[in-house]
């Protein structure tokens, strides 16, 4: 036997042992690898548009462009109403929101079978990979909620046609962290039955589509009758949406009650998330 294998065990600096209860989380664990855990971000964030002509322009020309098209299709052709709230501007607080939660929740939901190859020759805690997605998201976020806050600005100077509640802009960081943890819940969740379900990878982008115009992102949830409203207010991010439309741009419906639900909802999928997380990440190797 080798002398090291004699050595006590309080006595190493780490010892890795097998998880023996599902609730065995160990948060303490991954903020002691919070260096790598910046290392994943920013490769994440570098890597992203390296090898593209345009490189980081993508960052500001996708929610452009991708405002510019609702514009034409939901306000030119479908005549959507946006609330006396100019198009433009609507759209891109739509998009903005959107883009960070769809994003983070896409990566995030691949964390298995992307990385599998790095879970199979060097010990971290699985969970590092998931959360360096959604806090390099965050960047991103940033730099499109910049972008959005140009023509927010123009219109707030320039013209009389939004009217923001500056009190229920204290509410961003809120919303940003239930975005955040929501997309995190629903990725890890993907990401742990996709192992053995690879189907559940195709459901998945054709469900985030579905689940966008189950969301108010290019209407008002004021559009939506009363006898169908319950459904879209069982939406977790519609809540989150409106109130961000509330805070900036005057229009939208504020209900505490609405954001209680989203944040009570979210703590849920992110509960269940990470006890399955937890659960597939011993085995997933063999199925992987």
């Amino acid at each position: 036997m080798p002398p090291e294998a004699t050595i006590p065990k309080d006595e190493w600096d780490l010892v890795v042992e097998p998880k023996s209860s599902l609730f065995s989380l160990n948060f303490k664990e991954v903020w002691r690898y919070k260096d790598l855990l910046l290392l994943m971000v920013r490769r994440d964030f570098v890597a992203y548009y390296k090898q593209t002509i345009l490189g980081p322009i993508w960052f500001f020309l996708q929610p452009l462009l991708t405002t510019a098209m609702y514009f034409l299709i939901f306000f030119k052709v479908a005549k959507l109403s946006t609330d006396d709230v100019p198009p433009m501007l609507f759209y891109l607080a739509g998009v903005t929101v959107w883009n960070y939660f769809s994003e983070s929740l896409t990566k995030t939901s691949d964390t298995f079978i992307a990385n599998a190859a790095i879970f199979g020759k060097v010990y971290f805690p699985r969970l590092v990979i998931p959360i360096s997605i959604v806090v390099s998201n965050l960047m991103r976020l940033g730099i499109q909620f910049m972008l959005f806050l140009v023509f927010w600005v123009y219109y707030l100077l320039a013209t009389n046609a939004i009217h923001p509640h500056w009190d229920a802009m204290l509410l961003l960081p809120i919303l940003i962290l239930l975005m955040a943890c929501l997309s995190l819940g629903l990725g890890i969740i993907f990401s742990s039955l996709t192992t053995k379900y690879r189907d559940l990878r195709f459901l998945l982008g054709f469900g985030i589509q579905l689940m966008m115009f189950a969301t108010p992102v290019v209407y008002p949830l004021s559009l939506a009758s009363e006898k169908y409203k319950w459904l879209l207010v069982a939406n977790p991010f519609t809540a989150i949406i409106e109130t961000f439309r509330y805070a900036f741009l005057g229009k939208g419906e504020f209900n505490w009650m609405y954001l209680g639900y989203s944040a009570l909802v979210t703590i849920i999928i992110l509960l269940i998330g990470t006890l399955i997380f937890n659960k597939v990440e011993k085995t997933f190797m063999d199925t992987v």
